[in-house]
């Protein structure tokens, strides 16, 4: 399993609900990155999306208490243990946790491959992804060069769990 996020210099993803920038660069490396694939998400996560609907060409499994909710064009499931009885349908390369910070953290030792881009700020945030840098098991196996957005910098980072917990058949 995989994951993916932006975050700033304090490892914050979001404010209010929302993500921090928008960074073109950022959102076509996602785009491409999971197109095709399985995204996992929180219910706050899919309700900042445009529309609050699920992202076209992608499975997208919504993790959510509210065992009434039903969404078009998408799978709910109300706990781990639901989530993971569904990405057994999959293979784990292919799943792709999108967020918000409660489903990151949950899901982060599970995860082999984390997608980082790292945007040279310190934002206003009430939202954060655990700091990679400061697990043991994880490493940075590539990096881009830095690049610019108007007056943001930002690179992306590719780290590796080596202590990542299988949660299917197909790991």
């Amino acid at each position: 399993m995989n994951l993916i996020a932006a975050v700033d210099n304090n490892w914050a993803i979001g404010y209010k609900d929302s993500l921090l920038v928008r960074i073109p660069a950022d959102q076509k490396f996602f785009r491409e990155t999971t197109m095709g694939k399985v995204v996992v998400l929180g219910r706050k996560t899919l309700a900042g999306f445009p529309n609050g609907l699920p992202l076209k060409g992608r499975t997208n499994i919504v993790m959510s208490r509210d065992k009434n909710l039903k969404i078009k064009d998408a799978i709910v499931v109300h706990s781990k243990d639901e989530l993971f009885e569904e990405l057994k349908k999959y293979d784990s390369e292919d799943v792709f946790v999108i967020g918000g910070s409660s489903v990151y953290e949950m899901l982060l030792p599970y995860c082999k491959t984390a997608h980082i881009t790292k945007i040279d700020y310190s934002y206003q945030a009430d939202s954060y992804f655990p700091n990679l840098d400061k697990m043991e098991n994880w490493r940075i196996t590539a990096d881009s060069e830095e690049q610019t957005y108007f007056s943001i910098e930002f690179a992306f980072f590719k780290y590796e769990n080596s202590n990542s917990q299988p949660f299917n058949s197909n790991n």
